[in-house]
This record gives structure tokens, C-alpha cells and sequence, in this order.
């Protein structure tokens, strides 16, 4: 076992019901559990995401902690949120990092892998 070990997934959501396609605005929802899978705790600091539309638009979006919070995960810890992102298209991705700080006070990237922003098909 690692003493730092954050293990990061995300499940994305479409939101119906506060999106607009006519108007060209597209709501989606993203749960992510951060786990703390190492020998050692570790704080989430802070936060970087880059989101991508389907027109290749980039945005960049950092901040302190996440949903307001800076959670401290003893080790076998799990912190879940969730979190909004419109988008100008039915489609897109987000990547991004966290920052993390080890209890011996040597800070440390987690990396979030890329995940699928994405209105599903409706039938007629």
C-alpha cells in the first residue's frame, strides 16, 4: 500500500429538467467519490477543471476545496459530492486535478480522468 493513494470516479447526469436545447443550454450533474485508498490521510485543497464543449470551447474553472469543503480523508475514507456544469452543447468532457495535501504536509496532484458530458438520444 502507498502512503498517498486517492482513487477519484465520476458518473455523470443529464438534466432534463433545467436545460433549454432551443436556447442552446444543456445542464449536467457529476457525482464524484474521492477515496482514500493509502496509508496516510490526505486534504483535498483545492480544485482544476477543464471543460470541453463540442465546439472544442475550453474552459477553465479552479477553486478552493470542493462544494465549499476541504475534506480531510483518513485512510479507507470516502468523500462523495456532487456538482453542476452547464454547457452551450448537448455534448461534452471534463478532466481535470485535484490538490491535495498529505498529513506530512507534502502536497500532491490527483488526477481525474476524462469523462463523457453527453444529452441521450430520444426516440420519436
Amino acid at each position: 500500500m502507498k502512503p498517498y493513494d486517492i482513487s477519484v470516479s465520476v458518473t455523470p447526469q443529464y438534466l432534463p429538467e433545467q436545460s433549454e436545447p432551443n436556447n442552446g443550454h444543456f445542464m449536467f450533474a457529476y457525482t464524484v467519490r474521492i477515496t482514500n485508498n493509502g496509508e496516510n490521510a490526505a486534504q483535498v485543497i483545492s480544485r482544476h477543471w477543464i471543460i470541453t464543449d463540442a465546439d472544442q470551447k475550453v474552459q477553465e474553472v479552479r477553486g478552493l476545496g470542493v462544494v465549499g469543503q476541504q475534506p480531510l480523508l483518513a485512510p479507507g475514507e470516502t468523500f462523495e459530492y456532487t456538482s453542476g456544469c452547464p454547457l452551450p452543447t448537448p455534448f461534452g468532457t471534463m478532466r481535470g486535478s485535484y490538490h491535495c495535501v498529505g498529513d506530512n504536509g507534502i502536497p500532491f496532484e490527483v488526477p481525474i480522468d476524462e469523462f463523457v458530458l453527453a444529452m441521450p438520444r430520444t426516440l420519436h
